[in-house]
């Protein structure tokens, strides 16, 4: 028991400081970029969204160098047009699967016009 509960330990420990070294190279002199990244979530999937969650969603996307800014929601809340920075686009995969979010599509979008 003891044996298996240090092996537990010891390998948390791994998976955890991997994370950490994955953010550091992602993040470490590598420029950010913006995307949008649209989802289709079931119906009332997103009822209830709290602060905790989001602040787990934040916490694990900072794992992969991925910063979310905001989403927008359609009015039946079943597909969201999300905003990130991040070094890439497998750095937002890797955060949405560590989050168990969908993915339909990652647009890269460099450019701000301004309507004025």
């Amino acid at each position: 028991m003891k044996h298996r509960l240090l092996a537990t330990c010891v390998a948390m420990s791994f998976l955890a400081s991997s994370a950490l070294a994955f953010a550091a190279e992602t993040t470490r002199d590598t420029p950010t970029h913006r995307y949008v990244v649209q989802r289709t979530f079931p119906k009332g999937a997103l009822d209830g969204l709290d602060a905790a969650q989001k602040k787990e969603v934040n916490r694990n996307n900072a794992q992969f160098g991925v910063r979310w800014v905001m989403s927008y929601a359609t009015p039946d809340k079943t597909k969201t047009y999300c905003i990130y920075v991040a070094p890439n686009e497998r750095a937002i995969r890797s955060a949405a699967k560590a989050n168990h979010l969908p993915v339909d599509s990652i647009t890269e979008v460099p450019i701000t016009l301004e309507s004025n």
